[in-house]
Protein backbone atom coordinates (compact mmCIF):
# COMPACT_ATOMS: atom_id res chain seq x y z
CA UNK A 1 0.00 0.00 0.00
CA UNK A 2 1.22 3.82 -0.96
CA UNK A 3 1.68 5.62 2.26
CA UNK A 4 -0.41 8.39 3.61
CA UNK A 5 2.70 10.99 3.35
CA UNK A 6 6.32 11.36 2.57
CA UNK A 7 7.46 13.91 4.80
CA UNK A 8 10.79 15.66 3.75
CA UNK A 9 12.99 17.71 6.69
CA UNK A 10 14.60 19.88 4.42
CA UNK A 11 14.35 23.20 7.04
CA UNK A 12 17.98 23.86 7.86
CA UNK A 13 20.56 26.23 6.77
CA UNK A 14 23.56 23.70 6.58
CA UNK A 15 25.85 26.43 7.92
CA UNK A 16 29.04 24.17 7.26
CA UNK A 17 28.47 24.27 3.27
CA UNK A 18 29.66 27.93 4.20
CA UNK A 19 27.36 29.43 1.20
CA UNK A 20 26.02 32.57 0.57
CA UNK A 21 23.27 32.26 -2.00
CA UNK A 22 22.01 28.49 -1.48
CA UNK A 23 20.49 26.57 1.52
CA UNK A 24 22.14 23.09 1.84
CA UNK A 25 19.34 21.11 0.02
CA UNK A 26 19.45 23.31 -2.94
CA UNK A 27 23.29 22.40 -3.65
CA UNK A 28 23.22 20.09 -7.24
CA UNK A 29 24.21 16.99 -7.44
CA UNK A 30 24.14 14.77 -10.73
CA UNK A 31 21.40 16.54 -12.44
CA UNK A 32 19.33 17.60 -9.34
CA UNK A 33 19.27 19.40 -5.67
CA UNK A 34 19.68 16.96 -3.03
CA UNK A 35 16.45 17.95 -2.10
CA UNK A 36 15.13 16.85 -5.61
CA UNK A 37 16.87 13.48 -5.45
CA UNK A 38 14.63 13.35 -1.72
CA UNK A 39 11.71 14.36 -3.71
CA UNK A 40 12.32 12.03 -6.92
CA UNK A 41 12.91 9.05 -4.11
CA UNK A 42 9.61 9.99 -1.96
CA UNK A 43 7.97 9.87 -4.91
CA UNK A 44 8.71 6.31 -6.18
CA UNK A 45 6.63 5.38 -3.07
CA UNK A 46 3.32 7.06 -4.48
CA UNK A 47 2.05 8.52 -1.62
CA UNK A 48 -0.78 10.30 -0.84
CA UNK A 49 0.87 13.40 0.51
CA UNK A 50 4.50 14.53 -0.43
CA UNK A 51 5.13 17.21 1.96
CA UNK A 52 8.66 19.19 2.37
CA UNK A 53 9.29 21.26 5.40
CA UNK A 54 10.84 24.01 4.04
CA UNK A 55 12.86 27.04 6.65
CA UNK A 56 16.05 28.75 5.98
CA UNK A 57 15.72 30.27 2.53
CA UNK A 58 12.23 28.98 2.03
CA UNK A 59 11.17 31.36 -0.99
CA UNK A 60 14.14 29.86 -3.11
CA UNK A 61 13.32 26.48 -2.15
CA UNK A 62 9.53 26.62 -2.60
CA UNK A 63 10.55 27.88 -5.96
CA UNK A 64 12.71 25.86 -6.76
CA UNK A 65 10.36 22.47 -5.66
CA UNK A 66 7.37 23.89 -7.55
CA UNK A 67 9.21 23.49 -10.76
CA UNK A 68 10.74 20.56 -10.42
CA UNK A 69 7.43 18.85 -8.77
CA UNK A 70 4.62 20.95 -8.56
CA UNK A 71 2.94 18.09 -6.78
CA UNK A 72 4.60 18.52 -3.74
CA UNK A 73 3.38 20.73 -0.40
CA UNK A 74 5.80 23.18 1.27
CA UNK A 75 5.21 24.14 4.93
CA UNK A 76 7.05 26.63 6.71
CA UNK A 77 9.11 25.71 9.93
CA UNK A 78 9.21 29.00 11.42
CA UNK A 79 12.24 28.67 13.67
CA UNK A 80 14.12 25.47 13.45
CA UNK A 81 13.29 23.80 16.86
CA UNK A 82 14.23 20.31 16.27
CA UNK A 83 12.92 17.12 14.00
CA UNK A 84 9.93 16.17 15.87
CA UNK A 85 8.75 19.79 15.73
CA UNK A 86 9.51 19.82 12.23
CA UNK A 87 7.53 16.90 11.68
CA UNK A 88 4.42 18.18 14.04
CA UNK A 89 4.45 21.55 12.01
CA UNK A 90 4.08 19.08 8.57
CA UNK A 91 1.25 16.62 10.80
CA UNK A 92 -0.79 20.17 11.73
CA UNK A 93 -0.70 21.57 8.52
CA UNK A 94 -1.97 18.53 6.84
CA UNK A 95 -4.68 17.98 9.93
CA UNK A 96 -6.18 21.83 8.98
CA UNK A 97 -7.00 20.68 5.41
CA UNK A 98 -9.00 17.68 6.85
CA UNK A 99 -6.33 15.03 5.55
CA UNK A 100 -6.65 12.27 8.35
CA UNK A 101 -3.29 10.40 9.15
CA UNK A 102 -4.70 6.76 8.98
CA UNK A 103 -1.85 5.18 7.28
CA UNK A 104 1.98 4.83 7.45
CA UNK A 105 3.64 8.03 7.01
CA UNK A 106 7.13 8.01 6.14
CA UNK A 107 10.00 10.87 7.25
CA UNK A 108 13.02 11.63 5.44
CA UNK A 109 15.75 14.29 5.28
CA UNK A 110 16.34 16.96 2.23
CA UNK A 111 20.07 15.81 2.46
CA UNK A 112 20.47 12.16 1.66
CA UNK A 113 20.80 12.15 -2.28
CA UNK A 114 21.62 8.81 -2.49
CA UNK A 115 18.15 7.12 -0.75
CA UNK A 116 16.70 5.27 -3.62
CA UNK A 117 12.92 4.61 -3.82
CA UNK A 118 13.48 1.18 -3.79
CA UNK A 119 15.07 1.44 -0.13
CA UNK A 120 12.28 3.14 1.02
CA UNK A 121 10.26 0.89 -0.67
CA UNK A 122 11.43 -1.60 1.42
CA UNK A 123 11.28 -0.40 4.80
CA UNK A 124 6.89 0.56 4.16
CA UNK A 125 6.65 -3.15 3.65
CA UNK A 126 8.79 -4.09 6.63
CA UNK A 127 6.89 -1.54 8.62
CA UNK A 128 3.06 -2.17 7.02
CA UNK A 129 4.38 -6.64 6.84
CA UNK A 130 5.39 -6.51 10.68
CA UNK A 131 3.14 -4.40 12.38
CA UNK A 132 5.28 -2.21 13.70
CA UNK A 133 4.32 1.54 15.52
CA UNK A 134 7.75 2.39 14.32
CA UNK A 135 10.10 1.18 11.92
CA UNK A 136 14.01 2.91 11.74
CA UNK A 137 15.97 2.64 8.93
CA UNK A 138 19.47 1.99 9.45
CA UNK A 139 22.87 0.43 8.11
CA UNK A 140 25.74 -1.23 9.15
CA UNK A 141 29.12 1.00 8.16
CA UNK A 142 32.44 0.36 8.10
CA UNK A 143 33.28 3.27 10.45
CA UNK A 144 29.92 4.55 12.86
CA UNK A 145 32.24 6.91 14.76
CA UNK A 146 29.91 10.20 14.98
CA UNK A 147 26.26 8.05 14.68
CA UNK A 148 23.33 6.89 17.10
CA UNK A 149 23.97 3.02 17.49
CA UNK A 150 21.11 0.70 16.78
CA UNK A 151 20.06 -1.50 20.40
CA UNK A 152 17.84 -4.41 19.66
CA UNK A 153 16.15 -6.92 21.62
CA UNK A 154 16.24 -10.75 21.51
CA UNK A 155 13.44 -10.23 19.35
CA UNK A 156 15.31 -7.71 16.86
CA UNK A 157 13.12 -5.10 18.07
CA UNK A 158 14.76 -1.79 18.89
CA UNK A 159 15.19 -1.14 22.06
CA UNK A 160 16.91 2.20 21.84
CA UNK A 161 19.12 4.40 19.50
CA UNK A 162 22.31 5.53 21.62
CA UNK A 163 24.08 8.52 20.57
CA UNK A 164 28.07 8.05 20.11
CA UNK A 165 28.76 10.17 22.76
CA UNK A 166 26.79 8.68 25.60
CA UNK A 167 27.59 5.10 24.07
CA UNK A 168 29.58 2.43 25.84
CA UNK A 169 32.78 0.97 24.59
CA UNK A 170 30.37 -1.84 23.92
CA UNK A 171 27.80 -0.04 22.77
CA UNK A 172 29.88 1.96 20.52
CA UNK A 173 31.67 -1.62 19.13
CA UNK A 174 27.89 -2.03 17.29
CA UNK A 175 28.19 -1.04 13.18
CA UNK A 176 24.32 -0.66 13.19
CA UNK A 177 23.23 2.79 13.32
CA UNK A 178 20.51 4.96 12.57
CA UNK A 179 19.87 6.65 9.08
CA UNK A 180 17.12 9.65 10.59
CA UNK A 181 14.82 7.86 8.22
CA UNK A 182 11.22 6.57 9.62
CA UNK A 183 8.14 4.95 8.88
CA UNK A 184 5.27 5.56 11.35
CA UNK A 185 1.70 4.66 12.10
CA UNK A 186 0.18 7.99 11.20
CA UNK A 187 -1.83 8.04 14.56
CA UNK A 188 1.07 6.93 17.15
CA UNK A 189 3.16 9.28 15.68
CA UNK A 190 0.70 11.80 16.20
CA UNK A 191 0.27 10.88 19.66
CA UNK A 192 4.21 10.40 20.50
CA UNK A 193 5.18 14.16 18.57
CA UNK A 194 2.34 15.33 21.72
CA UNK A 195 4.41 14.29 24.76
CA UNK A 196 7.78 14.88 23.47
CA UNK A 197 9.69 17.34 25.24
CA UNK A 198 12.69 20.19 24.98
CA UNK A 199 14.41 19.50 28.79
CA UNK A 200 17.62 19.10 26.03
CA UNK A 201 20.95 20.60 25.53
CA UNK A 202 19.52 22.34 22.67
CA UNK A 203 15.84 22.78 23.60
CA UNK A 204 14.54 21.08 20.84
CA UNK A 205 12.05 18.30 20.02
CA UNK A 206 13.66 15.03 18.79
CA UNK A 207 12.18 13.06 16.45
CA UNK A 208 13.89 10.04 17.86
CA UNK A 209 12.33 10.06 21.33
CA UNK A 210 9.17 9.32 19.65
CA UNK A 211 10.62 5.69 19.53
CA UNK A 212 10.92 5.38 23.23
CA UNK A 213 7.85 6.97 23.71
CA UNK A 214 6.46 4.18 21.79
CA UNK A 215 8.07 1.59 22.97
CA UNK A 216 7.29 2.42 26.55
CA UNK A 217 3.82 2.14 25.40
CA UNK A 218 3.64 -0.91 24.65
CA UNK A 219 4.10 -0.76 20.91
CA UNK A 220 7.02 -2.22 18.67
CA UNK A 221 9.64 -0.59 17.31
CA UNK A 222 11.32 -2.19 14.04
CA UNK A 223 14.30 -1.77 12.23
CA UNK A 224 15.35 -2.68 8.51
CA UNK A 225 19.20 -2.65 7.32
CA UNK A 226 19.69 -0.47 3.79
CA UNK A 227 21.06 -3.19 1.13
CA UNK A 228 23.55 -0.72 0.94
CA UNK A 229 24.85 1.64 3.51
CA UNK A 230 25.36 4.88 1.44
CA UNK A 231 22.05 5.21 1.09
CA UNK A 232 21.77 6.75 4.35
CA UNK A 233 24.75 9.21 3.95
CA UNK A 234 24.14 12.64 5.09
CA UNK A 235 25.41 15.74 3.42
CA UNK A 236 26.99 18.24 5.81
CA UNK A 237 29.72 19.72 3.61
CA UNK A 238 31.12 20.07 0.12
CA UNK A 239 33.95 17.68 0.69
CA UNK A 240 30.63 15.00 1.23
CA UNK A 241 28.83 16.81 -1.37
CA UNK A 242 32.33 15.42 -3.84
CA UNK A 243 31.84 12.21 -2.38
CA UNK A 244 28.42 11.49 -3.23
CA UNK A 245 28.38 12.79 -6.43
CA UNK A 246 31.32 9.83 -7.01
CA UNK A 247 29.00 7.12 -5.97
CA UNK A 248 25.88 8.65 -7.81
CA UNK A 249 28.31 9.22 -11.04
CA UNK A 250 29.58 5.30 -10.45
CA UNK A 251 26.10 4.25 -9.92
CA UNK A 252 24.61 5.79 -13.26
CA UNK A 253 27.42 4.88 -14.87
CA UNK A 254 27.57 1.02 -13.83
CA UNK A 255 23.33 1.13 -14.78
CA UNK A 256 24.54 2.32 -18.07
CA UNK A 257 27.23 -0.15 -18.67
CA UNK A 258 24.92 -3.08 -17.72
CA UNK A 259 22.01 -1.97 -20.44
CA UNK A 260 24.34 -2.13 -23.21
CA UNK A 261 26.69 1.05 -23.17
CA UNK A 262 30.48 1.41 -23.34
CA UNK A 263 31.99 3.29 -21.26
CA UNK A 264 35.53 3.44 -21.96
CA UNK A 265 36.74 5.28 -18.45
CA UNK A 266 34.31 5.87 -16.07
CA UNK A 267 36.47 7.98 -13.74
CA UNK A 268 36.26 10.87 -16.30
CA UNK A 269 33.00 10.18 -17.46
CA UNK A 270 30.51 12.08 -15.52
CA UNK A 271 26.44 12.02 -16.10
CA UNK A 272 23.46 13.50 -14.92
CA UNK A 273 20.28 11.39 -13.54
CA UNK A 274 18.09 12.57 -16.05
CA UNK A 275 20.61 11.22 -19.09
CA UNK A 276 19.47 8.19 -21.21
CA UNK A 277 20.70 6.01 -24.04
CA UNK A 278 20.66 3.32 -26.30
CA UNK A 279 22.26 -0.04 -26.56
CA UNK A 280 25.72 0.08 -28.20
CA UNK A 281 26.33 3.61 -27.24
CA UNK A 282 30.15 4.66 -26.98
CA UNK A 283 31.38 7.25 -24.32
CA UNK A 284 35.01 8.20 -24.65
CA UNK A 285 36.93 9.68 -22.18
CA UNK A 286 36.41 13.29 -20.55
CA UNK A 287 32.89 13.56 -21.43
CA UNK A 288 29.86 15.25 -19.33
CA UNK A 289 26.48 14.23 -20.25
CA UNK A 290 24.05 16.71 -18.55
CA UNK A 291 20.32 17.65 -18.22
CA UNK A 292 18.04 15.15 -20.13
CA UNK A 293 20.82 14.02 -22.83
CA UNK A 294 19.43 11.32 -24.93
CA UNK A 295 22.17 8.89 -26.43
CA UNK A 296 21.40 7.11 -29.66
CA UNK A 297 21.64 3.78 -30.67
CA UNK A 298 25.26 3.36 -31.74
CA UNK A 299 26.28 7.05 -31.58
CA UNK A 300 29.79 7.91 -30.09
CA UNK A 301 30.24 10.96 -27.64
CA UNK A 302 33.77 12.00 -26.75
CA UNK A 303 36.42 12.32 -26.05
CA UNK A 304 36.33 15.83 -24.27
CA UNK A 305 32.57 16.67 -24.81
CA UNK A 306 30.10 18.29 -22.59
CA UNK A 307 26.82 18.05 -23.83
CA UNK A 308 23.71 19.54 -22.17
CA UNK A 309 19.76 18.78 -22.69
CA UNK A 310 21.11 17.04 -26.12
CA UNK A 311 19.51 14.50 -28.56
CA UNK A 312 22.11 12.54 -30.41
CA UNK A 313 20.99 10.39 -32.96
CA UNK A 314 21.24 6.78 -33.46
CA UNK A 315 25.21 6.17 -35.11
CA UNK A 316 26.42 9.98 -34.78
CA UNK A 317 30.03 10.82 -33.93
CA UNK A 318 30.19 14.08 -31.61
CA UNK A 319 34.19 14.63 -30.85
CA UNK A 320 35.28 17.28 -28.76
CA UNK A 321 32.20 19.45 -28.79
CA UNK A 322 29.82 21.55 -26.27
CA UNK A 323 26.48 21.36 -27.31
CA UNK A 324 23.44 22.72 -25.05
CA UNK A 325 19.64 22.29 -26.19
CA UNK A 326 20.82 20.93 -29.68
CA UNK A 327 19.52 18.05 -31.86
CA UNK A 328 22.11 15.96 -33.38
CA UNK A 329 20.42 13.56 -36.65
CA UNK A 330 21.47 10.01 -37.25
CA UNK A 331 24.54 9.47 -38.55
CA UNK A 332 25.81 12.75 -38.32
CA UNK A 333 29.09 14.00 -37.55
CA UNK A 334 30.43 16.85 -35.07
CA UNK A 335 33.77 18.06 -34.29
CA UNK A 336 36.52 18.39 -33.34
CA UNK A 337 35.93 21.78 -31.34
CA UNK A 338 32.67 22.38 -32.42
CA UNK A 339 29.70 24.60 -30.22
CA UNK A 340 26.47 23.90 -30.79
CA UNK A 341 23.99 26.41 -29.04
CA UNK A 342 20.46 26.44 -28.16
CA UNK A 343 18.16 25.58 -31.13
CA UNK A 344 20.91 24.01 -33.38
CA UNK A 345 19.24 20.77 -35.78
CA UNK A 346 21.43 18.82 -37.36
CA UNK A 347 19.62 16.51 -39.94
CA UNK A 348 20.38 12.84 -41.16
CA UNK A 349 24.26 12.34 -41.97
CA UNK A 350 24.63 16.55 -41.67
CA UNK A 351 28.28 17.39 -40.86
CA UNK A 352 29.24 20.09 -38.17
CA UNK A 353 33.16 20.52 -38.59
CA UNK A 354 36.19 22.01 -36.63
CA UNK A 355 35.86 25.13 -35.09
CA UNK A 356 32.37 25.60 -35.80
CA UNK A 357 29.86 27.47 -34.05
CA UNK A 358 26.10 27.10 -34.43
CA UNK A 359 23.20 28.90 -32.76
CA UNK A 360 19.38 28.60 -34.05
CA UNK A 361 20.69 26.84 -36.69
CA UNK A 362 18.92 24.30 -38.63
CA UNK A 363 20.85 21.79 -40.94
CA UNK A 364 19.37 19.79 -43.73
CA UNK A 365 19.95 16.15 -44.66
CA UNK A 366 23.47 15.62 -45.61
CA UNK A 367 24.50 19.49 -44.92
CA UNK A 368 27.80 20.33 -43.92
CA UNK A 369 29.59 23.26 -42.60
CA UNK A 370 33.18 21.58 -42.46
CA UNK A 371 35.22 23.96 -40.68
CA UNK A 372 35.69 27.83 -39.21
CA UNK A 373 32.52 29.67 -39.09
CA UNK A 374 29.70 30.53 -37.72
CA UNK A 375 26.09 29.69 -38.55
CA UNK A 376 23.51 31.60 -36.35
CA UNK A 377 19.95 32.02 -37.26
CA UNK A 378 19.82 30.35 -40.70
CA UNK A 379 18.18 27.25 -42.29
CA UNK A 380 20.41 25.04 -44.70
CA UNK A 381 19.02 22.81 -47.32
CA UNK A 382 19.88 19.42 -47.96
CA UNK A 383 23.12 18.13 -49.55
CA UNK A 384 24.51 21.90 -49.63
CA UNK A 385 28.27 22.53 -48.26
CA UNK A 386 29.29 25.99 -46.99
CA UNK A 387 32.57 27.05 -47.63
CA UNK A 388 35.41 27.30 -44.98
CA UNK A 389 35.46 30.86 -43.01
CA UNK A 390 31.66 31.64 -43.58
CA UNK A 391 29.70 34.30 -40.96
CA UNK A 392 26.29 34.24 -41.00
CA UNK A 393 26.03 37.70 -40.32
CA UNK A 394 22.03 37.59 -38.02
CA UNK A 395 22.39 40.94 -35.85
CA UNK A 396 21.82 44.62 -36.70
CA UNK A 397 22.70 45.36 -33.32
CA UNK A 398 18.81 45.39 -32.59
CA UNK A 399 17.45 42.70 -34.20
CA UNK A 400 18.38 38.99 -35.20
CA UNK A 401 17.86 37.94 -38.69
CA UNK A 402 17.48 34.81 -40.44
CA UNK A 403 18.88 33.96 -43.73
CA UNK A 404 18.20 30.51 -45.56
CA UNK A 405 20.56 28.80 -47.85
CA UNK A 406 18.94 26.04 -50.56
CA UNK A 407 19.23 22.71 -51.17
CA UNK A 408 22.35 21.20 -52.45
CA UNK A 409 24.24 25.10 -52.58
CA UNK A 410 27.87 25.49 -53.05
CA UNK A 411 28.97 28.48 -51.09
CA UNK A 412 32.72 29.92 -51.30
CA UNK A 413 35.04 29.83 -48.75
CA UNK A 414 35.65 33.68 -46.56
CA UNK A 415 31.37 34.19 -47.38
CA UNK A 416 29.42 36.69 -45.67
CA UNK A 417 25.49 35.97 -45.42
CA UNK A 418 23.90 39.38 -44.02
CA UNK A 419 20.50 38.71 -42.88
CA UNK A 420 17.95 38.41 -44.51
CA UNK A 421 18.97 36.98 -47.25
CA UNK A 422 17.98 33.59 -49.57
CA UNK A 423 20.18 31.36 -51.70
CA UNK A 424 18.14 29.88 -54.30
CA UNK A 425 18.32 25.67 -54.51
CA UNK A 426 21.51 24.80 -56.49
CA UNK A 427 23.26 28.44 -56.57
CA UNK A 428 26.69 28.63 -56.19
CA UNK A 429 28.69 31.82 -54.18
CA UNK A 430 32.33 32.87 -55.03
CA UNK A 431 34.90 32.61 -52.53
CA UNK A 432 35.25 36.25 -50.81
CA UNK A 433 31.92 37.31 -51.53
CA UNK A 434 29.97 39.20 -49.17
CA UNK A 435 26.29 38.04 -49.76
CA UNK A 436 23.53 40.72 -48.94
CA UNK A 437 21.29 40.56 -51.59
CA UNK A 438 19.27 37.13 -52.69
CA UNK A 439 21.06 34.86 -54.91
CA UNK A 440 18.37 33.09 -57.16
CA UNK A 441 18.10 29.19 -57.88
CA UNK A 442 20.75 27.86 -60.33
CA UNK A 443 22.97 31.37 -60.35
CA UNK A 444 26.41 32.23 -59.86
CA UNK A 445 26.63 35.31 -56.16
CA UNK A 446 29.64 37.14 -56.33
CA UNK A 447 30.15 40.21 -54.50
CA UNK A 448 33.54 41.20 -54.27
CA UNK A 449 35.74 43.93 -55.81
CA UNK A 450 37.49 43.35 -59.06
CA UNK A 451 41.51 43.16 -58.21
CA UNK A 452 43.57 45.14 -59.32
CA UNK A 453 47.83 45.09 -59.26
CA UNK A 454 50.06 48.36 -58.46
CA UNK A 455 53.59 47.77 -59.44
CA UNK A 456 56.26 49.08 -57.36
CA UNK A 457 54.07 50.02 -54.38
CA UNK A 458 56.45 47.86 -51.61
CA UNK A 459 59.86 48.90 -52.82
CA UNK A 460 58.30 52.70 -52.46
CA UNK A 461 56.00 53.16 -49.94
CA UNK A 462 58.03 50.41 -47.91
CA UNK A 463 61.81 50.97 -48.75
CA UNK A 464 64.65 48.99 -46.68
CA UNK A 465 62.13 46.65 -45.47
CA UNK A 466 62.73 42.83 -45.88
CA UNK A 467 59.47 42.68 -48.01
CA UNK A 468 60.95 45.86 -50.26
CA UNK A 469 64.39 43.36 -50.41
CA UNK A 470 62.64 40.28 -51.21
CA UNK A 471 60.72 42.23 -54.15
CA UNK A 472 63.98 43.59 -55.33
CA UNK A 473 65.48 40.59 -55.55
CA UNK A 474 62.69 38.75 -57.55
CA UNK A 475 62.75 41.73 -59.90
CA UNK A 476 66.57 41.63 -60.44
CA UNK A 477 66.07 37.75 -61.18
CA UNK A 478 63.31 38.37 -64.00
CA UNK A 479 65.22 41.16 -65.78
CA UNK A 480 68.57 38.38 -65.74
CA UNK A 481 66.40 35.77 -67.01
CA UNK A 482 64.63 38.52 -69.48
CA UNK A 483 67.88 39.61 -70.36
CA UNK A 484 69.04 38.85 -74.12
CA UNK A 485 72.03 36.55 -74.05
CA UNK A 486 75.66 37.50 -75.77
Amino acid sequence: MSPTAVIVLAAGEGTRMKSAVLPKVLHPLSGRTLVGHAVAAGRELTPEQLVVVIGHMRDKVAAHLAEVDPGVRTVVQEEQKGTGNAVRVALEALAADGIALDGTVVVTTGDTPLLTGATLKALAATHAADGNAVTVLTAEVPDATGYGRIMRGADGSVRAIVEHKDATDEQRAVAEINSGVFAFDGKLLAEGLAEVRTDNSQAEEYLTDVLGILREAGHRVGAVVAADYRDILGINDRVQLAEARRIMNDRLLDAAMRSGVTVVDPATTWVDVQVSYERDALIHPNTQLHGATVVGEGAEIGPNCTLRDTEVGAGAVVSNTTATSAVIGAGASVGPYAYLRPGTVLGVKAKVGTYVETKNAELGDGAKVPHLSYVGDATIGEGTNIGAASVFVNYDGVNKHRSTIGAHCRTGSDNMFVAPVTVGDGAYTAAGSVIYQDVPAGALGVARAQQRNIEGWVERKRPGTVSAEAAAAAKARTESAEAPEG
